[in-house]
């Protein structure tokens, strides 16, 4: 039998025994609670009524109202009659009270009264009794069906105590013994389990194990070196330049195509030393150089031309034999050949460039002739035509300042970026960048506030394009503002940075897409395309190429804050709020 019937059954047997010894003592309990209830609710108290009812009889010659308390308690009575007979003497009762009201003094009616109170009394005495044998009988067979029904459960309960933790046990002791055994290398230990039981499987595979064991133990070294020359054909097979490294940073294998590369023989790497062999190897040098995470991509002269790789280190991790954590032993270096891609990447930016450039002049043409067309002597428009006018000249406003952007993006990716840096104040810088937007702050009601330190250093840094930057970010911020609400810029110094940054209350960005605002044509998800995805990315490359730093802080339901940081000279401000 499986142990998990074994556990069900059991188990099983033994819940069921417990709710019917719960359900048998609840029935009991409820039924002689019910039968006390009776006693007390029923006869006790026509009992209690009658002796009233006597003791008031004993002073209808000296107390008024004495009457008045039997009809009470006769009344009381007339309402709680609960035994056969009883209700014929609760009348005949009512009617001699009511003939010893009309005649005080009759001895006879009095003495007849007295005999029904007795045999009122007597009734319920006689119930009480009844029911009290009757409630010792409950409690008889109450004791008898607990009594056996519990002893089945302890009996049940001490056959699983005995037999189950042995039934589990014993199966785990024998099983750790032959691990360890195992792990000896003693492979010739098997395991036998008697039945079908889950330990009888376990057993069989265990068995396997071991056999299997057994044969690689007793494999020939002329298959493991079969086994390691197949892999090395696998590696000089590959296209990409394949390096291993050892946990001590000594190359232990290199295939054809990276020695070509190098441009060094594999009889070299045999007698020298890795450092001296990366001092006089650029390839080796740079795959070694760990500080190259950030740029992985290495540009290597070969094959006659200059051809880009993309290094990717993958870490080998292994969990040594008896040991429960892994440990490093190594890492494989593999250099992807990103020349194809690098060249399309240079056509597409001077496409871009070349399109972009190409597309000013007519744009710059719509934009004279809109001009020319509201200017009166052209004649007057229909409200249709100047609707039409409106948004042709929004149109070519919007093309406009994407050219605008995709040229910024291809002298960022040309390295044809010109930066015009000169020391300045960052003053105008701040209030070039809120006139700009004012207009569009004004139509959302929109308030923006600055907070800037006064005595503020000198920057070096282009004016134009850190304007630019400052009035994107404001841009965005009343963007995805709504309305009536507030927009801070802030400008302090942090260090021997002075940082400028932003604050809206928007609905914010979420933690997953933070890392990635700043690349080229992203859009947050459920913002609306608003704009080509460029602004930003253009931003980060205007600031990092004056050696600063751009970021931003957000939260989902409280805003955003975007920043950037110039370098300055450490210099002690004071700060006012405006």
């Amino acid at each position: 039998m499986k142990i998990k019937t074994k556990l069900y059954s059991g188990i099983g047997l033994l819940f069921f025994m417990i709710l019917l010894l719960a359900t048998i003592s609840t029935l009991y309990v409820s039924a002689l609670k019910k039968d006390t209830e009776n006693v007390l609710s029923a006869n006790y108290n026509s009992v209690e009524y009658c002796r009233n009812i006597l003791s008031a009889a004993d002073k209808l010659q000296t107390d008024p109202n004495a009457f008045a308390e039997i009809e009470e308690n006769l009344k009381y009575q007339s309402n709680n009659v609960t035994e056969k007979g009883e209700g014929a003497l609760t009348k005949e009762l009512l009617d001699n009270i009511n003939k010893l009201k009309q005649d005080p003094l009759n001895q006879s009616l009095a003495k007849e009264m007295r005999t029904d109170l007795l045999q009122l009394m007597t009734v319920n005495m006689d119930a009480i009794e009844a029911k009290s044998d009757h409630a010792q009988q409950m409690a008889k067979e109450a004791f008898i069906w607990i009594s056996v029904v519990g002893s089945l459960c302890f009996l049940v309960g001490f056959v699983l105590l005995v037999n189950m933790p042995s039934n589990i046990a014993n199966p785990i002791k024998q099983l750790t013994k032959s691990i360890r055994e195992i792990a000896q290398q003693n492979y010739g230990q098997r395991l036998h389990f008697e039945g079908n039981s889950e330990f009888s499987e376990l057993a069989s595979s265990f068995n396997s194990m071991a056999e299997k064991l057994t044969e690689y133990s007793n494999s020939k070294l002329d298959k493991i070196l079969e086994e390691k020359k197949r892999i090395e054909t696998l590696i000089n097979s590959m296209h990409d330049p394949v390096i291993g490294l050892d946990e001590n940073r000594r190359i232990i294998f290199i295939n054809d195509e990276a020695l070509q590369v190098a441009g060094i023989r594999r009889a070299d790497l045999l007698h020298k030393p890795i450092d001296e062999l990366a001092k006089q190897n650029d390839l080796i040098r740079n795959v070694l150089d760990d500080s190259r995470k950030s740029n992985p991509t290495l540009k290597i002269f070969t094959n006659d031309k200059e051809s880009y790789f993309e290094k990717e280190a993958i870490p080998i991790d292994i969990i040594p034999t008896g040991e429960q954590y892994s440990q490093r032993v190594g890492e494989v270096i593999v250099l992807k050949n990103i020349t194809s891609f690098k060249e399309l990447d240079v056509a597409k930016t001077n496409f871009i460039a070349t399109v972009s450039h190409e597309l000013r002049t007519p744009i710059a043409s719509i934009q004279m002739s809109t001009e020319v067309l509201k200017h009166p002597r052209t004649g007057t428009l229909t409200e249709e035509q100047q609707q039409l006018l409106l948004g042709i000249e929004e149109d070519s406003i919007r093309l406009l300042k994407i050219t605008s952007e995709l040229l910024n993006v291809s002298q960022v990716e040309t390295g044809n970026i010109k930066l015009f840096s000169q020391f300045v104040d960052p003053l105008p810088i701040v209030n070039y960048a809120i006139n700009a937007t004012r207009m569009e702050a004004e139509q959302k009601h929109i308030q923006i506030h600055s907070d800037i330190a006064v005595e503020l250093p000198r920057i070096f840094v282009d004016e134009e394009k850190t304007a630019w930057v400052l009035t994107n970010f404001i841009t965005n911020a009343i963007r995805y503002s709504p309305i009536n609400s507030e927009i801070w810029i802030r400008v302090k110094q942090e260090g021997r940075y002075l940082q400028f940054s932003v604050q809206d209350h928007g609905k914010g960005i979420d933690s997953s897409y933070k890392n990635r605002v700043f690349d080229r044509y992203f859009q947050v998800p459920g913002s609306g395309r608003t704009g080509t995805g460029l602004g930003l990315s253009i931003s980060k490359d205007f600031i990092e190429n004056q050696g600063g730093k751009i970021g931003v802080e957000s939260e989902l339901g409280v805003g955003s804050k975007f920043f950037f940081s110039i370098p300055i000279e450490n210099k002690t401000i004071d700060l006012y709020t405006t």
